[in-house]
């Protein structure tokens, strides 16, 4: 098992914002987290990238156990992630802000980083390694159109695009993918899934995802959970998931999809 969570609960003012909360996730695998607004799903991610600390339960990566961890050392061990909100440098450029991706692996410091006087310096040397790999990122996402483009100028769909592009470039074992389809358009959508897809199978990277849009999920997902107040109310395959009497109760309303 690539990742474990096994009875994680944390409480924020009293609030109990998740309970018990257990999760197992291969290498590869594609799993969904759903639930209506306040469920603890965003929470569960913000667990697993040390942004909370649980007050319960335990989270492991191939064994290694993350509480504790600083959210950069979380990522430095290969979890990657993108938010409800999109989080990019809008004055910067797409290059530029799937560089940032590269930071974690950067090794000259900062007076070898300023010596780039010649091809041959071993910080020249690492900047374009760096860069190199920014490239295949930006042609496996076909981003070559918007590469020298502020990203504040970019269509929201473009926007989202290179946020999964810069935690791309980290070359994580899991992608943490926060409603990566929201706000996109059915075409748009289409291409997100396409390169779930190809994530997971040309790179081996396991995805853990929250999304709304069920139609989606289920095109993409192997297993579904769904979360409400907190707590687990049904697990499967997106199928068993939508039709559970609780989920429809809780998430979906009486209706089924």
């Amino acid at each position: 098992m690539l990742l474990e969570i096994d009875d994680l609960g944390i409480s924020f003012g009293g609030v109990k914002a998740l309970h018990s909360f257990s999760l197992g996730l291969d290498a590869g695998e594609i799993v969904a987290l759903i639930g209506p607004n306040g469920a603890g799903k965003t929470t569960v991610f913000n667990c697993i990238s040390g942004l909370y600390q649980a007050d319960q339960g335990c989270i492991a990566l191939d064994g290694k156990v993350l509480k504790r961890l600083r959210p950069h050392k979380v990522a430095r061990l290969g979890i990657a992630r993108t938010f409800q909100n999109i989080e990019l440098f809008k004055h910067m450029s797409t290059v530029d802000n799937l560089l940032l991706g590269r930071h974690l692996h950067m090794r000259t410091g900062v007076l070898s980083g300023m010596a780039l006087l010649g091809s041959a310096t071993p910080a020249a040397k690492e900047e374009l390694r760096h860069r190199k790999h920014v490239e295949e990122v930006i042609d496996f996402l076909d981003l070559q159109a918007v590469r020298n483009e502020f990203v504040g100028n970019l269509p929201y769909g473009v926007q989202k695009v290179v946020e999964l592009g810069r935690a791309l470039a980290m070359e994580p074992r899991i992608l943490l993918l926060d409603e990566p389809a929201a706000g996109m358009n059915l075409e748009e959508k289409q291409d997100l899934r396409i390169w779930i897809e190809d994530i997971r199978q040309l790179f081996g990277i396991a995805v853990l995802l929250i999304e709304h849009d069920m139609q989606f999920v289920g095109d993409l997902a192997d297993r579904v959970i769904a979360l409400n107040y907190g707590q687990r109310i049904a697990e499967g395959t997106p199928n068993q998931v939508r039709t559970h009497p609780e989920v429809l109760k809780a998430y979906l309303g009486e209706e089924s999809l």
